[in-house]
């Protein structure tokens, strides 16, 4: 059963990729929107839509449940995504901690339901492949992948003592204006930035931003969902498959050399030892946790999230094209 009656809705998260479509998509529904967010000053296209700014911090647990007050749902969306950082504490500040602080603010807010926005890589490299949700966690091959599970353990710890929660776990998340990671590959490839490629036959399960956002507030709405955990996403490409596709929608030819995996190790290795020498960023992005990341990869299906949560995909193909189409000077 839908629950359709306009709520209000506390986001945390709100001015990143997912989060913009998500405030978007509760705007449209007829929602109230509150954004907790660290830099009001930074959210006025926020505001304009209409959104009650809050100044807080996931990381700080002070004025958190005051935020949360009054909400009928609270998205959950913010997090530390990134593939290297020399100081790994951030990632354990925002994936584990502040997740802590959120759910202990909104227990204390007694705030109606939580969507939790976590990922795919939360499972690890699972021995249950292709993944489903009630697959095994495997070892987790950097620190973003690992906080995020351990951050989703803090998360069902609360769901077990009352907090009525449901968990969503996109695959890799594509769409116009992708500031992350997947988004700085495409742009290195179709700017020649990235003249070689690695683990080819690796790869992920990708989604459409937009997709995500239908996802979260379907979940959200949906009162059988509490207790619930939904993998989103259902097109796989191997990483050759990804470079090809992106080598075919700009235009711009797939780099040709493919480094063998104990060399790609190894020149993640290299680099980050060089960061650590001289302060420099790693080149390309190359780096022990990137390399693992690529090298580990995920598949999955979407049965349950299509079935529960009425969902269908938009095709990688499009993500990909609305993504060059929104780069400067596009190719595409």
């Amino acid at each position: 059963m839908t629950n359709s009656i306009p709520r209000h809705v506390a986001v945390t998260g709100a001015t990143g990729f997912i989060g913009s479509r998500v405030v978007l998509r509760l705007l449209q529904a007829g929602h109230t929107v509150t954004a907790l967010v660290r830099r009001p000053d930074r959210a006025h296209h926020l505001r304009a839509l209409g959104v009650q700014l809050v100044q807080a911090d996931v990381t700080r647990p002070e004025g958190l449940a005051d935020a949360m007050r009054g909400a009928d749902w609270l998205v959950h969306l913010a997090n530390h995504y990134s593939l290297h950082e020399r100081d790994e504490q951030v990632y354990r500040a925002v994936n584990v901690e502040g997740n802590r602080n959120v759910m202990q603010a909104a227990l204390e807010a007694g705030v109606g339901k939580v969507v939790h926005v976590s990922s795919g890589v939360s499972y690890g490299r699972s021995p249950d492949q292709p993944l489903t949700e009630t697959s095994r966690v495997g070892p987790h091959p950097n620190a973003y992948w690992r906080t995020k599970h351990e951050g989703d353990e803090v998360v069902w710890a609360y769901q077990r003592h009352g907090l009525p929660v449901v968990v969503l776990y996109p695959g890799g998340v594509l769409g116009a204006g992708d500031p992350n990671a997947t988004g700085a590959w495409i742009r290195r490839l179709v700017r020649r930035r990235q003249p070689v490629r690695a683990f080819d036959a690796r790869g992920f399960t990708y989604v459409h931003v937009d997709d995500v956002a239908q996802a979260v507030v379907r979940a959200a709405a949906l009162n059988r969902t509490v207790g619930e955990r939904y993998l989103i996403g259902r097109e796989f490409l191997s990483n050759r498959e990804f470079v090809a596709l992106v080598a075919e929608l700009s235009g711009v030819p797939a780099p040709r050399v493919v480094l063998p995996d104990r060399l790609a190790h190894l020149s993640g290795e290299s680099f980050t030892l060089l960061e650590r020498l001289t302060g420099l960023p790693p080149a390309m992005d190359v780096s022990r946790s990137s390399t693992r990341h690529l090298a580990a990869g995920f598949r999955f299906g979407s049965d349950r999230a299509e079935r529960d949560l009425g969902l269908s995909y938009t095709p990688v193909r499009q993500a990909i094209q609305e993504f060059l189409q929104s780069l400067p000077n596009a190719r595409a």
